[in-house]
């Protein structure tokens, strides 16, 4: 739909999730066979499609998503289960977030640059990083792998109603209300960071706009999500053309 509602079915689901793993692939934002997407499928969002555990996602198909619940304390023991880190953290998105229709991890270059500093935030010196002026959360108590259910519930509670976090010493996650949208918020988050970080070489003060300009461009962005949907919708176009089992 044209403000990015949800309104697809568990098959279109998996297809446009499966192409969001093709696509970070293809832009390099994978880490090795680590990182995770997922995409809630019942109304509670408690039941949800995640990747399974360490296939790399350049190979990940429609069909090979894990349906899963997030009350489920035995989704652990099977034999199936997701990576842990996958589980610990999309399990309480799912559970305490009713943004998080879609959720996409990731350790992208630059993004996971700026996640490295002692500041890391996106600050508006265009508009590509104004789109996430007092938009972006910020999590900076790092724990270490998120192999306990705390690291994912304490992410949680820091994105309260963001739909993407900037996570210190780790990387960041965008959350949507479609693939799509997440998809487009996770692809213009990293530009914004690459911004940053190409600005930050220079050496040079930054040109921070005014909090009035960044706002009103912010909600420049949050207006129309027409040409979001549109983005992902062209590059599946691509994969369609270039890289089709992704549907499978």
């Amino acid at each position: 739909m044209a403000d990015g509602t949800p309104d697809l079915d568990e098959t279109q689901l998996r297809i446009d999730l499966a192409a969001c793993f093709r696509l970070a692939a293809r832009a390099g934002w994978h880490e090795a066979v680590a990182n995770h997407f997922s995409a809630a499928v019942s109304e509670d969002g408690k039941r949800f499609l995640v990747n399974p555990r360490w296939r790399h996602f350049s190979r990940i198909k429609a069909s090979d998503l894990l349906l899963v619940d997030a009350d489920d304390p035995t989704t652990m023991d099977r034999p199936d289960a997701p990576d842990p880190s996958a589980w610990m953290i999309h399990s309480a998105l799912h559970r305490n977030l009713p943004q998080a229709r879609v959720a996409l991890h990731l350790h992208p270059a630059y993004a996971t640059a700026l996640a490295g500093l002692k500041d890391p935030t996106i600050k508006p010196i265009d508009q590509v990083t104004a789109r996430f002026h007092n938009r972006l959360a910020y999590d900076l108590a790092f724990g270490g792998v998120a192999l306990h259910a705390e690291e994912g519930e304490r992410i949680s509670r820091t994105i309260g109603n963001h739909s993407a976090v900037m996570m210190g010493n780790h990387g960041v996650t965008t959350l949507g209300a479609s693939p799509a949208m997440a998809f487009d918020a996770m692809y213009h988050l990293e530009r914004a960071a690459r911004t940053m970080v190409l600005a930050y070489s220079t050496g040079q003060p930054l040109a921070i706009m005014p909090d009035p300009l960044a706002e009103e461009t912010a909600q420049g962005w949050d207006n129309d999500h027409t040409e979001r949907l549109t983005h992902f919708e062209e590059m599946k176009r691509i994969l369609d053309r270039e890289d089709p089992d992704y549907a499978d």
